[in-house]
């Protein structure tokens, strides 16, 4: 098992989603082959068990998607944002974290910060196994700065709908010299995924980012080929992996949170995501990193990773590049 980067400038809560190995995700190279494709995975809805259906009894009863891509800051940009004059709703998702609690008050702390979290809808928090589930449309960023503020170490362990997908999300990490990052993706519905993404190190102004076809770095993001756009989903002016563009603040970091129509996350592992130096997305890009298949919900309760005997809070401290992302 292997623990993903994520930890902001101030941060003490470091944050990660568990992804397959990475020969899952590069599976599909070969020296023979610059430009592979990505593994051809099923998209399927397998039906409930009462098992899972008991673990996850916040769940259901979602909002119906957007038709159009939607966001909840404006460091970033695409069309179309809005619709009757007003920004699209986030899609709400279950979050879960491993949060360090001890009694009670360590859950009653918790309930009580994460319910003033604006687009927090449900809040429930399992002792034992020292995991909070969170429904709601928040971003990750902002629901782990809240955990912070509680003064408890919290590790970010899966996103998604339960039952639902046999891919619900999945990751691409952003690991320097110079640029960092995370981008996170959450299968919300068949036809909606949801998107977070967080940068640093990137020169300030406005940067064109997309998801690519293929997920070979041997050159960098030159060759990673063209923008993904299935000839069924997206059209040549408007291709299906155009992310838009992010806005940089001063101090080189962005921030991203934001849903698209018609992306499904199973066809996205092995592909990855590009940043571009200007908003020009014919470069051949800043930087990329390759989309992975990360935890869905109650996949990944695991409090000790079993490659070298780590327990979750020791990794939180040891093994992030701090005030990165």
């Amino acid at each position: 098992m292997a623990f993903l980067r994520s930890v902001t400038t101030t941060a003490k809560t470091a944050i990660a989603a568990s992804a397959l190995p990475a020969a899952f995700a590069f599976s599909s190279l070969s020296p023979s082959s610059p430009n592979p494709k990505p593994p051809n995975l099923l998209f399927l809805s397998p039906s409930s068990s009462p098992l899972t259906s008991a673990r996850f009894g916040l769940v259901k009863n979602l909002t119906q998607p957007p038709s159009s891509l939607s966001m909840d800051t404006p460091t970033s940009s695409q069309k179309p944002i809005s619709q009757d004059n007003g920004a699209l709703p986030e899609p709400e998702l279950l979050t879960e974290f491993m949060v360090d609690m001890k009694c009670e008050g360590c859950v009653n702390s918790v309930r009580n910060k994460l319910q003033t979290v604006n687009g927090v809808k449900n809040v429930e928090v399992d002792l034992a196994n020292q995991v909070v589930r969170i429904l709601g449309s928040s971003p990750v960023k902002t629901m782990t700065e809240a955990l912070e503020q509680t003064g408890r170490n919290a590790r970010l362990i899966g996103q998604g709908i339960p039952e639902d997908f046999l891919v619900s999300a999945a990751v691409a990490e952003f690991k320097g010299p110079d640029i960092f990052g995370v981008v996170r993706f959450a299968q919300v519905n068949m036809e909606l995924a949801r998107i977070e993404a967080s940068f640093s190190g990137v020169s300030p102004g406005k940067h064109g980012w997309s998801i690519n076809e293929f997920g070979d770095l041997t050159k960098g993001a030159a060759s990673t080929g063209k923008l993904f756009n299935p000839s069924n989903q997206g059209t040549e002016q408007e291709p299906l992996g155009d992310l838009g563009t992010l806005d940089v603040d001063e101090k080189g970091d962005a921030f991203f949170s934001g849903a698209k129509h018609k992306l499904r996350v199973a066809d996205l592992i092995g592909r990855s995501v590009v940043l571009f130096g200007t908003e020009d997305k014919s470069d051949k890009g800043l930087a990329a990193a390759v989309i992975a298949r990360s935890a869905g919900v109650g996949e990944n309760y695991k409090k000790i990773c079993t490659c070298d005997g780590t327990t979750i809070w020791e990794s939180s401290n040891s093994d992030f590049v701090a005030s990165k992302v």
